[in-house]
């Protein structure tokens, strides 16, 4: 077992924060609006990947480096993150899709729903800031070590 590298977790965290930020203009677009802008489809569908694939990196390294297996899906990190009481259960399972929207931006990208994106949008505005703010709190506590 590794211990948990926290300027690791802490510049993967970092990441989801900029992320968000750069996200948070998109939240009030109307569908129209964002399906005339492809600049602005492609950047947001590469922010909400970046921010899902960022936090599961941090679930595996905080799973392994506090002992824990790896799961076996991108999906599950999530629900093992509640389990061992990293977040509260009832957010991860509520984070938990984030990562079947992910799977479809790096896997189905010709059939992409432009709706579900921009939808998402407003949903990891909602959620991850909890996230990391949750993941913060685990580190400060020093239950990492």
């Amino acid at each position: 077992m590794s211990p948990v590298d926290r300027e690791v977790v802490r510049r993967k965290l970092e990441r989801i924060a900029s992320n968000l930020r750069l996200l948070e203009p998109m939240k009030d677009l109307s569908l129209e609006a964002y399906r005339a802008d492809v600049y602005r489809r492609k950047a947001t569908e590469r922010l909400l990947q970046e921010v899902v694939e960022a936090a599961v990196d941090v679930n595996l390294h905080l799973l392994t480096g506090t002992g824990r297996p790896a799961p076996d899906d991108l999906y599950s990190s999530f629900l093992a993150l509640g389990e061992a009481g990293i977040l509260d259960s009832s957010l991860a399972a509520r984070l938990a899709p984030s990562a079947g929207l992910r799977n479809r931006l790096v896997h189905e990208y010709d059939r992409l729903e432009d709706a579900l994106v921009l939808a998402s949008v407003g949903g990891a505005l909602e959620l991850y800031p909890r996230y990391l703010a949750a993941v913060e709190r685990f580190l400060e506590s020093g239950r990492d070590r």
